[in-house]
């Protein structure tokens, strides 16, 4: 078998390091573990002792029912009490000092294993996001930390003890009868073997259990990440019927999947039962022969009924970590896929100097779409204003998330100031470039965060600047607590003027020497737009900037208006005079340059 790589030293070799992972659940566990293996090395011992300790109790008992059958005076009553007593304390107090053990361990183990799986997961391109609802993304991660957590609980609380104690039970009953233990440890190892030899023959049925699971998960997120278009749309019954619907799914999963361990842990109670009755015959037919004394005979029973009920502990641990392997092993497939996009092994960091931009006959189309872009070319030198305009679906904003890498192109180089974005890393290329969208995206966080995202380590005073500048103060200032007021999941609390505005300061405090706008005024009234531009405006000078538009107003006092139609240039105009430039070329200031650009 092929082993992971051992020392990754490049992000490209960690990234692969994951995936090697994604159908080896097994392998990724020990992953952590490994990483801890003096707690993980205690807890297994101090378990195998509580074990040993409570299944010597049985011995102890026989040692005292020995003393007692003797008559007092004969036999040592106290010494087989103080011995039984003494394993009693052991064997509870071994187990705490475990479970104390454990609740340190693995919950650290659950956090690297999280942190791992997000850094994983914020290294995939745009495009992985797109495909998959982010609801279900979400409950992969915790399903996997869940199911990581409960497996590795479920294997020291559950299924290691019924193991040890199983066997040190035969082990005991071999000084009753070599013979008797012989028999038995023939016996359970081909009962346990063929119990996880016929659950993994179930493994499609609980794997469609986890990923009918994970769908439920990911339509509750879905409809109430998006709860004002349900309603707005009276679409409350039909969501309510969708949901029923999923739910009805994953409960015939789940319902298959416990239904086929089920039918396991009958075979195995089956078996166990006539094993136990078979082995307490023996033990009497032994003291009938005066093979066996009476503590002998207790002991036998005893250490049956517990062999019994560790064996029964066994199936039914078996079927929970079954399902929960299952439901781990889907979320590792859907979570460590390879990264569309990494960073070249040479990869060196991004050195701006005048921020010009260079697309050298540039191919590039969607997976499974006709060609967005063959052979385009466009050169735009360091400072240049260049305002973007064409129908939908034209290609312009495609061509900002290429500048941004966010997909690699099929053939042909984009450059900035000389250098492939394909050779630099992608963490430096994007500190180069602020994006202002139409979309605006903020985080659950207060407006204080949410501004200086663009610049973390920017001063109040600094943020207080970009405010006013992005003519933020004046609503801000109305806000219960501020500054700190919470905007709510994805800005809810604000309306879209002010989250535009919000969006603004944000770039203005990166101040990356290119910036990108995307119809960044597009949510603002007449006097709001006004002000925002003239800001923008002191934002663009000394830098290159590249502005998608619909409305020409946004274009006044631009260097250059493209045209782009069809994942081609159609039309490259110098825009000498502004908007009143832009109007007199056009005939009308409600129209756009080039025909084939009109909305």
């Amino acid at each position: 078998m092929a082993l992971p790589p051992s020392h990754p030293s490049t992000e490209a070799t960690g990234h692969e390091d994951m995936c090697w992972y994604a159908n080896r659940p097994w392998s990724f566990l020990f992953r952590y573990i490994k990483r801890r293996p003096v707690g993980h090395g205690v807890i297994l011992g101090l378990i195998v002792l509580a074990v040993v300790f409570s299944v010597s109790t049985q011995y102890g008992v026989k040692s005292l029912v020995d003393a007692l059958t003797q008559g007092p005076g004969k036999g040592d009553v106290w010494f087989a009490l103080t011995l039984l007593c003494g394993l009693i304390a052991a064997d509870n107090l071994t187990w705490r000092a475990a479970g104390f053990l454990a609740s340190i361990t693995f919950v650290a183990v659950t956090g690297d294993l999280r942190k791992d799986l997000f850094r994983h997961l914020t290294g995939h391109a745009p495009a992985y996001f797109a495909d998959r609802p982010p609801g279900t993304i979400a409950s992969r991660v915790t399903a996997t930390s869940n199911a990581f957590f409960t497996i590795e609980t479920m294997f020291i609380w559950n299924v290691l003890p019924p193991c040890v104690a199983a066997f040190a039970s035969i082990l005991l009953i071999g000084t009753v009868s070599m013979t008797m233990s012989a028999v038995l440890i023939a016996v359970f190892a081909v009962v346990i073997v063929a119990m996880f030899k016929i659950a993994a023959a179930g493994r499609p049925l609980h794997h469609d259990y986890a990923d009918k699971a994970a769908s439920v998960d990911g339509e509750i997120v879905d409809v109430v990440g998006n709860m004002s278009l349900v309603k707005s749309f009276g679409g409350i019954t039909r969501e309510r019927a969708r949901f029923d619907d999923t739910l009805g799914r994953e409960m015939t999963a789940r319902r298959r999947s416990l239904f086929y361990l089920e039918r396991l842990r009958l075979i195995h109670a089956v078996v166990t039962i006539g094993a136990t009755i078979a082995l307490l015959i023996w033990a009497v037919k032994l003291w009938q022969a005066g093979q066996a004394t009476a503590g002998e005979v207790v002991l036998v029973c005893t250490l049956g009924l517990s062999i019994l009920s560790a064996t029964r502990d066994l199936a039914v641990a078996l079927v929970d970590v079954t399902q929960h392997t299952a439901r781990f092993s889907e979320a590792l497939q859907t979570l460590l896929v390879p990264h569309r996009l990494s960073n070249h092994p040479a990869a060196s960091e991004l050195a701006p100097h005048g921020a010009s931009i260079k697309f050298e006959d540039v191919s590039f189309a969607y997976a499974g779409v006709k060609g967005m872009f063959k052979d385009f070319n466009l050169e735009i030198g360091e400072g240049q204003w260049v305002g973007i305009i064409g129908p939908s679906g034209a290609g312009k904003s495609t061509m900002f998330s290429l500048l941004q890498r966010f997909y690699d192109i099929d053939s042909g180089r984009i450059l900035i100031d000389g250098q492939d974005i394909r050779k630099v890393t992608q963490e430096s290329l994007r500190r180069a470039i602020t994006v202002v969208p139409q979309d605006i995206s903020l985080f659950h966080r207060t407006l204080k965060e949410n501004i200086r995202y663009g610049r973390p380590d920017a001063t109040d005073e600094e943020v207080r600047e970009a405010m006013e500048a992005a003519q933020c103060t004046d609503f801000i200032a109305e806000m219960p607590e501020g500054m700190e007021t919470i905007v709510g999941d994805r800005g809810v609390k604000l309306s879209g003027g002010q989250r535009q505005r919000i969006a603004i300061a944000r770039a203005l405090l990166k101040n990356a020497p290119i910036l990108l706008l995307d119809e960044a005024t597009s949510a603002l009234d007449t006097h709001s737009e006004a002000e925002v531009r003239a800001a923008l405006a002191n934002l663009m000078r000394g830098r290159t900037v590249l502005a998608i538009a619909h409305r020409l107003p946004t274009l006044a006092n631009f260097d250059r208006i493209i045209t782009i139609n069809g994942g081609k240039v159609v039309s490259d105009t110098l825009a000498e005079g502004g908007h009143e430039r832009v109007a007199r070329m056009t005939g009308s200031p409600h129209t756009a340059l080039h025909p084939v650009a009109a909305e």
